[in-house]
């Protein structure tokens, strides 16, 4: 394949639909006489359910149906606890759905949820994590004996906060139960994975049920899976047979229903010599979890890949607490992750005198340290000389600009290369155009656009004579949108149709021709480590008198393979280090153990990194080819971007102040103490 339309900057399709507002969302979906869906939630963090009087919000006029554990179905299976939605009077944790209502407006069905009256056997329960417990080790060599020997040690620990997902577009259903079948337009990252978890839930063929989703206003991971929402708004519809539900999930309901990142708890430490060489790593990462649903980050594992040590022990603990159920979050496992270690980095290079590029650089592998297989490619060393001098890293202070403290922080990236191992594309000829089927989805990163220049570079066409059709269960099966994987898996499927197109009908086809290809397993994953790379640079300011903290600017070099299109990366790696910074300086969920709930759960409290946090934020990407990863060379950039970033940050505003935090986010009552009387200069 001759890269032809991939590789183009072209403007999104579906950019003019979005900006005239014609592009259409799942709740805005046009259907007739709709009903709306409030739920009722859990008040208690554990216990159960003794008295649920729901005879006032029934006698409001408008309402519909009520729906509790004791007149809601019951489904087919219960065995994913976050979905077994109103089969049990127990409480596991706040916010949980208890009921719903179901009514002829939104606001009657909200007004009629307040009126259900509710009592409870209240139990104790347990929601803060801690590092006490045991912990799952690796280990390789001997890392304790490493420690009593080196020359030079780091043992620090370092936490991340509790962090939710807030895509402008909340969590939204509508459902309809007609002729036998269920229809959803859903807000997802996965069709048809939606539809497959559904019918598990209800028991029904999954050809009985239709998914539906052409846009989505963001996700970041929080739709990946389905969540409670979901079955709810299936089990309203469903008493409604013929009539369409709509379920709107506020944001604060967000808080407890949709997931979140669980807060992690890292005791890092390095071992090296005098020259810097590592001798071993160590990283203990304690995390929560919900009793009613395992949900596991893994955060130990870039620690075991990213930098050769002969001594090495990575350990997990995952506290099962009473809290809302943990889920996916823009790089699960990395993010987090590399947050503790690459800070950990720049102080040990601190401690050697060494600038942390080069500390960097000295440990950089030849192979992966845990699997011993050469890496397909590897370009960390490139990413960071490039950004140091794009970034002017060498004059990267401390220095004093009148009030304001300066100075200027370096931390790596790195995600790994994913394929699923499922997903078909089917390529149709008529008209003169080509036209490629499948159900993949589109969250903001580029698939309508992107899709499309693939396709015309597997076919040999201009990439204006293809169109593609995605969002859609009446489209071939297609992974969900997830882990960086969706280019590469449904672009491999789109390549495989095209060759296939290509052997059967040649470069004339007739009116009609059509052709199936899919997407396996990759071999070459037997012989190399694949992973995307990043160097992460960022500017601090800190002001001397009030701790107030700025980033006038930060800068990303990444190595992610073939660029399909250089907009839409932009767009991936820019919205990742933005997430970065404000996981950096402004994102915490704040939980209140004596209630088990998040209490800052709005927009007006949960700040999310807006433009005017966010200042010169770019980012590049180096010419690499990669022919094991994939046929088109590409390695995926939905999450590279947020890994390191947080870290970067932290480790410019040590630079500018001589005040190490370790806890995020950077806040003043964390810089204050270490300002005064006056900051290292």
């Amino acid at each position: 394949m001759t890269p032809r339309s991939i590789g183009l900057d072209l403007a999104r399709r579906d950019g003019p639909a979005k900006v005239t507002g014609t592009a259409t969302y799942a709740y805005e979906t046009a259907v007739d006489r709709p009903a709306y869906c409030h739920p009722v939630q859990a008040t208690i963090a554990r216990g159960r359910v003794t008295r649920l009087d729901t005879a006032a919000a029934e006698a409001l006029p408008g309402v519909l149906a009520v729906l509790t554990e004791a007149n809601a179905e019951r489904l087919a299976s219960t065995e994913d606890g976050e979905l077994a939605v109103l089969q049990s009077a127990e409480v596991a944790f706040r916010g949980q759905l208890i009921g719903c209502v179901v009514a002829e407006t939104s606001e009657t069905a909200r007004q009629a949820a307040d009126l259900v009256e509710v009592a409870y056997a209240e139990e104790d329960h347990e929601t803060e994590l801690t590092a006490d417990g045991d912990y799952d080790a690796e280990t390789t060599g001997d890392v304790e004996t490493a420690f009593a020997e080196a020359d030079f040690a780091v043992d620090q620990t370092y936490t991340t906060a509790m962090y939710h997902n807030n895509p402008m577009e909340p969590h939204a259903t509508t459902a309809l139960w007609a002729d036998g079948t269920l229809t959803l337009w859903e807000s997802t990252q996965g069709v048809h994975p939606t539809r497959a978890k559904v019918a598990e839930v209800f028991g029904l063929d999954t050809e009985r049920i239709r998914v539906i989703c052409p846009y989505v206003g963001g996700g970041f991971g929080s739709k990946g899976l389905p969540h409670a929402n979901v079955v709810l708004a299936a089990m309203a519809a469903r008493v409604l047979p013929g009539r369409p539900v709509k379920l709107a999930v506020t944001r604060q309901q967000m808080f407890s229903l949709t997931g979140y990142r669980t807060p992690t708890i890292q005791r890092a430490r390095l071992a090296a010599d005098r020259s810097g060489r590592l001798s071993a790593i160590a990283f203990d990462v304690a995390e929560q979890t919900a009793r009613v649903k395992e949900f596991a980050e893994q955060s130990g594992k870039p620690s075991r890949t990213m930098y050769a040590a002969p001594n090495r022990r990575v350990a997990h603990r995952l506290a099962a607490l009473d809290v809302p159920v943990t889920s996916w979050m823009r790089a699960p496992g990395e993010c987090p992750g590399m947050f503790g270690p690459e800070v950990a980095m720049d102080e040990l290079a601190d401690r050697l005198g060494l600038d942390p590029i080069e500390l960097r650089l000295i440990n950089d592998p030849a192979e992966d340290p845990e699997s011993g297989k050469p890496f397909s490619s590897r370009n960390l060393a490139e990413c960071l000389r490039t950004g140091a001098e794009r970034f002017g890293w060498a004059d990267r202070g401390p220095r004093r600009e009148g009030r304001w403290l300066v100075g200027c922080g370096v931390a790596a990236s790195v995600y790994p290369v994913n394929r699923m191992p499922e997903s078909t594309a089917v390529i149709r000829f008529s008209g003169g155009r080509y036209t490629v089927d499948i159900g993949a989805a589109d969250l903001g990163t580029g698939t309508w656009t992107t899709l499309p220049q693939i396709a015309a570079d597997a076919l040999g066409v201009p990439v204006d004579e293809v169109e593609v059709r995605i969002g859609d269960t009446a489209y071939p099966n297609a992974s969900v949108a997830g882990g960086s994987s969706g280019m590469i898996t449904w672009g491999s499927a789109v390549l495989d149709a095209a060759a296939v197109f290509r052997e059967k009908f040649g470069t004339d086809p007739a009116d009609g021709d059509e052709a199936e290809g899919s997407v396996s397993e990759n071999p070459e994953q037997e012989n190399f480590a694949m992973s995307a790379f990043g160097a992460q640079f960022a500017e601090a300011r800190v002001h001397a008198d009030t701790g107030e903290v700025r980033v006038p600017r930060m800068h990303g070099v990444f190595a992610v393979g073939r660029v399909i299109n250089p907009r839409t990366t932009r767009s991936q790696l820019t919205g990742g280090m933005t997430m970065g910074l404000s996981m950096a300086l402004h994102e915490q969920s704040v939980l209140d153990p004596r209630f088990g709930h998040v209490v800052n759960h709005d927009l007006a409290e949960y700040h999310v990194a807006a433009n005017a946090d966010a200042g010169q934020i770019t980012a590049e990407w180096l010419d690499e080819h990669d022919p094991h990863v994939n046929a088109m060379g590409a390695k995926g950039v939905g999450e590279i971007g947020i890994v390191g970033a947080a870290a970067a940050v932290v480790n410019a505003v040590y630079r500018a102040t001589g005040v190490r935090v370790r806890d995020l986010p950077v806040t003043l009552d964390k810089l204050l103490p270490g300002l005064s009387p006056g900051p290292a200069l």
